[in-house]
This record gives C-alpha cells, sequence and structure tokens, in this order.
C-alpha cells in the first residue's frame, strides 16, 4: 500500500470516500504478497493492485459496494489450477482480500498512517479482518504512539505489543487473539501491516560462524549482509540465499553503508588489523547492537587499542564483547542462537535470565 498512499492521502485529505482492498493471506503460487493494495476512488479512479490483474474487475465492483453500503467484506478468490483461467485467478493460487470503505470520520488511523509514512516515521497499521470485533476497525502503531481503536481495550493493548514487534522487524501478517486480546484464543484475526524497511544485520568476516550468524539473522527478519576483506571467503555459495556478500575492506564498507538506530553490527574476524578500524567506525555511528567475537584476552586487546586510537569510554562502553549470551554455546549455529539471543534482549529490554527466575508479566507492555 505504500506505492499508493500519495494518491489515498489525498482523497482522505479532501474527505472524499474510497473503497480499498488488501491482500491480507495469500496460498500457493499467488501472484501477490500480503500487503499488496488496491483502491477505488471518486468517479471509478484506480489506483494499486491486488492480482497483476487477475481479479481486478471483481475487486472494483467490491470496492464501490463496500463504499456504499459502509460496511467492510473479507473474500477469498482461490480455485484449482484445473480451473483458474476460467475464473479469473490465472496462477492457481488463493488470496483473501479485506475491502473496506475509508472515509476521515470513518477511520481516523489511516490519517495517522498516512502522515507517518510521509513524514519517513515507523508506523504499523492494524486492520480486523475476522471475528466478534469490527472489521474493519483499525488501529495505528507508532513507536510511541497509537491512533484509533479496535473495539475493545484488551484487544488494543495486546494487538498495539504485537504491531510494535512485528513494526521492529518490518513485518506483515495475520495474528489472532479472543475478543479481548486473549493470546490463548483465536476468534479474532487481525492483520498487521508494517510501514519500515526492515533492519539490516551487517556481518563482517566470512567464517563458519558468520554463516550461521546470518542464517539467523535472515530468520528473524534481518536484511543481512556479510563482508570480508578476502574474496576466495566472501563467495554467496558459503551463505543463505538472499544473504548480500560483498569482498571489500571492512572498514572501507562501512564507512560508506548507511546504518541507523535498529542496525545490528556483528564483527567475528578477531584479526586487529580488520577489527580495529572496523569497530573505530562503528562506534561512532548509530545502531541498535555491536558485537565482537574474540576471548577476553582478545577483547582487552581490541579495548586498548581502540582507546589508543581515541575512542571515549561512552563509545567503548557500546560495545557487546565477548559476542553474545552465555550459553554454553560451541558449535557455530549454537554461537548464533547467543548472538541472536543477546540482540532481542537488548532490542526489547530483557533480562537474558531464565523466565523461571523471574517474575511479573512475561511480555511486558514497555510503552503507554
Amino acid at each position: 500500500m505504500r506505492d499508493i498512499l500519495p494518491a489515498l492521502g489525498r482523497w482522505y485529505a479532501a474527505g472524499l470516500p474510497f473503497g480499498l482492498a488488501t491482500v491480507v493471506e495469500v496460498s500457493r503460487s499467488a501472484p501477490r504478497d500480503p500487503g499488496a493494495a488496491m483502491a477505488v476512488g471518486p468517479g471509478g479512479e484506480v489506483v494499486g493492485s491486488v492480482s497483476g490483474g487477475c481479479v481486478e474487475g471483481a475487486v472494483f465492483e467490491l470496492a464501490r459496494d463496500v463504499v456504499a453500503s459502509g460496511e467492510a467484506r473479507l473474500e477469498t478468490f482461490g480455485y484449482s489450477d484445473e480451473d483458474a483461467f476460467a475464473v479469473g485467478l490465472t496462477c492457481g493460487g488463493e488470496i483473501t482480500l479485506l475491502v473496506r470503505p475509508v472515509t476521515p470520520e470513518r477511520d481516523p488511523a489511516f490519517g495517522a498512517v498516512v502522515a507517518a509514512v510521509a513524514a519517513g516515521e515507523p508506523v504499523s497499521l492494524a486492520t480486523v479482518t475476522d471475528g466478534p470485533a469490527p472489521r474493519g476497525a483499525t488501529l495505528a502503531v507508532r513507536p510511541d504512539q497509537v491512533s484509533g481503536t479496535l473495539g475493545a481495550s484488551g484487544l488494543d493493548v495486546a494487538v498495539t505489543a504485537d504491531a510494535r514487534g512485528e513494526l521492529a522487524l518490518g513485518a506483515t501478517g495475520l495474528r489472532h487473539y479472543g475478543p479481548r486480546g486473549q493470546r490463548r484464543e483465536d476468534s479474532v484475526s487481525v492483520f498487521l501491516e508494517s510501514f519500515a524497511p526492515p533492519p539490516r544485520m551487517l556481518v563482517f568476516g566470512a567464517i563458519d560462524y558468520a554463516a550461521a550468524v546470518a542464517r539467523i539473522g535472515d530468520f528473524l527478519g534481518y536484511r543481512v549482509t556479510v563482508c570480508d576483506a578476502r574474496p576466495v571467503f566472501a563467495t554467496p555459495r558459503r551463505f543463505p540465499e538472499g544473504v548480500e556478500v560483498v569482498a571489500q575492506w571492512p572498514h572501507r564498507y562501512l564507512r560508506d553503508t548507511d546504518t541507523d538506530a535498529r542496525t545490528v553490527i556483528c564483527v567475528l574476524t578477531h584479526d586487529p588489523k580488520f577489527d580495529v578500524p572496523l569497530l573505530e567506525e562503528a562506534l561512532r555511528r548509530p545502531a541498535a547492537y555491536i558485537g565482537a567475537m574474540g576471548s577476553r584476552r582478545t577483547h582487552a586487546d581490541r579495548a586498548a587499542r581502540l582507546a589508543e586510537a581515541g575512542l571515549t569510554e561512552h563509545e567503548l562502553s557500546r560495545l557487546r564483547s565477548p559476542v553474545g549470551l552465555d550459553l554454553g554455546a560451541r558449535t557455530p549455529e549454537e554461537v548464533a542462537v547467543s548472538v541472536a539471543a543477546e540482540i532481542v534482549a537488548l532490542r526489547w529490554g530483557g533480562s537474558g535470565a531464565p523466565l523461571t527466575s523471574t517474575e511479573g508479566a512475561v511480555h511486558p507492555h514497555r510503552f503507554s
């Protein structure tokens, strides 16, 4: 929907009602991913696409119907491969669409989404798709602010917590709750749509540990890049599909790469000629996590070299070294789990202690 938001924002600001169809679930070879959207505005103007042309005609009529009736609808287009062409969805997959009317009076949260995206700020839009809650109700969730309601305060609280978690990863998808946000029930379906790019994970040192860290980083939703100055090691075939591999001196690559407050930097080379200039650069720029592999002796030597290079105590305090939580890890895969656990704990303020030794809520709400 991000691509069509400028047009939707103009209609919304002018108070012109429009019908918005969003792909909320897909299966098999569906032509578009969840989050794909099409809208029908004033005079029958159409923006966006939900199927690459397969079912847009039917969706056009649905969008006009929901604007006229004021009632959101959930529709599934799914056909077997044998008869798909006859009915329109030529790929033979299945898509489920939420088609809902949007106006400023009906959907105040939508305006918050338009404003946040225009300002380049992260925001998640939560929309009820099915169950004993108002279908089409929306909640706009920012890291520190919420607009709108899904019809029940308990549901708002539960969805807000999940939306912030998904937003941190730039993830989109369906979640299920009880009518008052109960976690162990699934009567209410809510579509969470994140308007934020996936955070980056930069892994330096193309060793076997790097492949494991890259794999778990990809699993957690990061956009992963592995960088090493040695071309013989920095080859895509040694790493999971979808991981970017760069053969370049680490500090030079980082110097020319943008990072932000969500970026994760893992330094796995434990070689001073790579580590020191790289960490000089890393510790002076925005990042959520900066970890470096090595023994305690290696860490002490590295910290001394960085101090000699002029880094302050505050800058050095940002370094997580030796990298990871104490899990007793031995294999590259186990070490990757310990690194990932430390990243998650640091992101959400977790202690890293066993839950059996803690008290209070397992998932505390960290924002009001």
